[in-house]
């Protein structure tokens, strides 16, 4: 069974659910409301429109929040104990909103009507979730655990660790879903105890490609804290390929990158590196928000923009916005926009970075760097889903590869959308070489490991303070 069609069976059975408890809801509040019996609800049933409308719109309205929290991601990897909590708190939440939205302003004869309405509507959609999607889970689960679904795996390592860690998932009583098609080599130097037992797929440097062309759904790290460089290598090629699982084999004392969680109980205790940085319902919330305020700033700033073409045009010959080349999420280049803030033709031979005393930049391109003017075009890259209103500042790919080869972790940011401010941006401000892009990657890695909401709001104050303040670098 492929993942489309699991992924219909439990839309079907969700729409299912919801379809038979709004015609339950309809009934209980027809015969407890109304005291109407069975035949007048059933003919009232064909002439009236808010019924009807509601067959087509509240499953909607389901799938939507089922949707918005991430219940038919990673579809093959569920925990009955995570779904029993899941499903019954987003119905709490689904229902709460239900009722205070559509079902307070019904007529009643007491207001414990109201409270009964609740209480069935919250059970009813409950059962009829939970009952099917724990039958659908647990057949899945069973079919892991017999070896029929099973996903492709590759070990990195090769040494006693490696080679112990794959003995042990070997022996267990029951499968873990991994189907084993190679290992890849990391230190030449060392012996290589997985000789024989699996086939070579590849050395480290080639784990991308690796991945791609076996078609592999999840690595298992077998690394030392010593090679920590090799694990970072990992954890950002999970960090941009967010259908990719990581399970890495556990140490003491073992610092990882990421938020982590244990896999199972009765399986090979690996550590389960969690590729997302947000859930799912913030990432919504996210891009709600970039979309709202994006519009909101271009609306409110449209007589500025005007003033500053003018600007820009009377400054110096040449174009009004300037155009670059750089890298957003997942590693995909886009076409940064600016007001053009330096003389046409600044760079010539390489990409060269500027400073405060650059003469390339213009007079009036110096007063829109002090407030930051020249970058308020990007609302519209955010519009378009290329940038995000916070998140790391994105490079060219001609300095990327130089920060890459002194902080290999650099690759981390590529795994979520690059902003218009920052937190490195905040705390350190623009980069006038390679070194500061380095320093300024601490916090921007802090960024993506403390990402939430409240923090990308303190981020946008404290960017709008320091603007007007004209402080920051």
């Amino acid at each position: 069974m492929n993942k489309a069609k699991l992924t219909c069976i439990y839309l079907i059975f969700d729409i299912l659910a919801a379809l038979i408890t709004w015609v339950g809801l309809y009934i209980y509040r027809k015969h407890v409301g109304e005291s109407a019996d069975m035949q007048t609800i059933f003919a009232s049933m064909r002439v009236d429109t808010t019924f009807l409308l509601g067959l087509a719109l509240y499953p909607v309205y389901w799938l939507f929040f089922h949707a918005f929290f991430g219940y038919y991601n990673k579809i093959y990897r569920k925990s009955r104990l995570d779904e029993l909590v899941t499903t019954l708190g987003v119905t709490l939440f689904g229902c709460l909103v239900f009722f205070f939205a559509f079902i307070l302003d019904d007529i009643v004869n007491s207001p414990h009507d109201y409270v009964k309405y609740l209480l069935f509507l919250f059970v009813a959609q409950f059962i009829l979730t939970y009952i099917p999607r724990l039958c659908i889970t647990s057949h899945i689960n069973k079919r892991i655990h017999n070896g029929t679904i099973g996903f492709n795996t590759i070990i990195v390592g090769h040494d006693e660790m490696a080679l112990k860690a794959y003995e042990t998932v070997l022996k267990q009583s029951r499968r873990s879903g991994h189907f084993f098609v190679g290992y890849i080599r990391v230190e030449e130097h060392q012996s290589d105890c997985m000789e024989g037992k699996l086939p070579c797929v590849g050395n480290i440097a080639d784990l991308s490609q690796v991945i791609d062309n076996l078609h592999i759904e999840e690595v298992v790290v077998a690394l030392h804290n010593g090679q920590r460089k090799y694990i970072q290598q990992v954890l950002a090629l999970a960090r941009r390929n967010h259908n990719l699982t990581v399970s890495m084999v556990p140490q003491e004392h073992d610092v990882l990158m990421g938020s982590v969680k244990t896999s199972s109980v009765l399986d090979e205790p690996l550590i389960s590196v969690t590729p997302e940085y947000l859930p799912t319902w913030q990432r919504y919330v996210k891009r709600v928000c970039d979309i709202v305020f994006s519009l909101l700033a271009i609306i409110l700033l449209t007589p500025l923009y005007i003033c500053l073409a003018i600007g820009v045009k009377r400054s110096s010959p040449g174009p009004i916005f300037y155009k670059q080349e750089r890298i957003g999420y997942l590693g995909k280049p886009f076409n940064i926009i600016k007001f053009r803030s330096m003389c046409e033709n600044a760079e010539t031979d390489r990409p060269m970075l500027s400073s405060d005393d650059d003469p390339r930049i213009t007079p009036f391109g110096k007063f829109m760097r002090q407030y930051r003017l020249d970058e308020t075009p990007q609302f519209f890259n955010v519009l378009k889903g290329e940038m995000s209103l916070v998140g790391p500042r994105p490079e060219r790919q001609y300095y990327i590869d130089q920060i890459v080869e002194r902080a290999p972790y650099y690759q981390l940011l590529l795994g979520i959308k690059p902003g218009i401010t920052s937190w490195g941006q905040v705390r350190f401000g623009y980069a006038e070489n390679v070194d500061e892009m380095v320093e300024r990657l601490r916090w921007d890695i802090l960024y993506i490991e403390n990402m939430s909401i409240q923090m990308d709001i303190k981020i946008l104050i404290y960017t709008v303070l320091i603007i007007l303040k004209r402080e920051g670098k």
